[in-house]
């Protein structure tokens, strides 16, 4: 019983982490497309949030006390809603397109989702 449990939370760790480099993958196309201007500002910010937040979540996915793995959450948590900010700048300046924007959105609304089940799953524990 124990053991369906815990593969249900690998499965689980391994499609948010596979979602995760997908919106890496998806962001670093879309910011080569950026004005040079913005490559030591708001590009910076936004591939140093993405890669911040991956260490966070290969931290949490690794983590074995609660509490450390709650920590570890937060921060990546922290790290999806500063992008989230970065993002609705880049479509602000007009650097990308609003199917970019709500695209760019989606994946990280999914990932968000994901997050927030996996912290309550935490919480319950």
């Amino acid at each position: 019983m124990n053991d369906t449990k815990e593969n249900k939370n690998n499965d689980n760790n391994l499609k948010i982490y596979q979602k995760y480099l997908e919106l890496i993958y998806y962001s670093n196309n879309l910011v080569r497309k950026y004005p040079k201007s913005e490559n030591f500002a708001l590009v910076s910010e936004i591939k140093n949030d993405l890669y911040i937040g991956l260490r966070y979540l290969m931290y949490a996915i690794k983590s074995y006390q609660k509490q450390e793995k709650l920590k570890n959450l937060n921060e990546f948590d922290v790290h999806l809603n500063l992008l989230k900010v970065h993002i609705r700048l880049s479509y602000k300046y007009k650097y990308i397109s609003m199917q970019n924007y709500q695209t760019w959105s989606n994946l990280i609304t999914d990932i968000c989702n994901m997050l927030g089940g996996w912290i309550s799953s935490c919480i319950k524990r």
